[in-house]
């Protein structure tokens, strides 16, 4: 059973940057697409970026050009290296991935780590 543990998280003030890291466990990782979800308070859980088995990478229009996936197949660790942070970028990420190999539809997405706080201050 795949197991996905993110860390990383932090405090730091607007304009700033933060790195986060996520470890899978339980699988050949280099067949799965990886992403990273975040949920604010009150809010539902968005998706941010994702990156697909052969490194092809995507990302939501409120993190483009900000924010950069990539991934580490030998390490079977995916990072998100999120710069010129904004406090509406406050959030619990969370590293996710499919059930299925070689797909990237979010809705196969059904794994989670436990979430990294982030918190960007004014």
């Amino acid at each position: 059973q795949v197991q996905l543990v993110e860390s990383g998280g932090g405090l730091v003030q607007a304009g700033g940057s933060l790195r986060l890291s996520c470890a899978a466990s339980g699988r050949t990782f280099s067949n799965y697409a990886m992403g990273w979800f975040r949920q604010a308070p009150g809010k539902e859980r968005e998706f941010v970026a994702a990156i697909s088995w052969s490194g092809g990478s995507t990302y939501a229009d409120s993190v483009k050009g900000r924010f950069t996936i990539s991934r580490d197949n030998a390490k079977s660790t995916v990072t998100l290296q999120m710069n010129s942070l904004k406090p509406e970028d406050t959030a619990v990420y969370y590293c996710a991935t499919p059930k299925r190999p070689y797909t990237t539809e979010r809705v196969q997405y059904d794994t989670w780590g436990q979430g990294t706080q982030v918190t960007v201050s004014s």
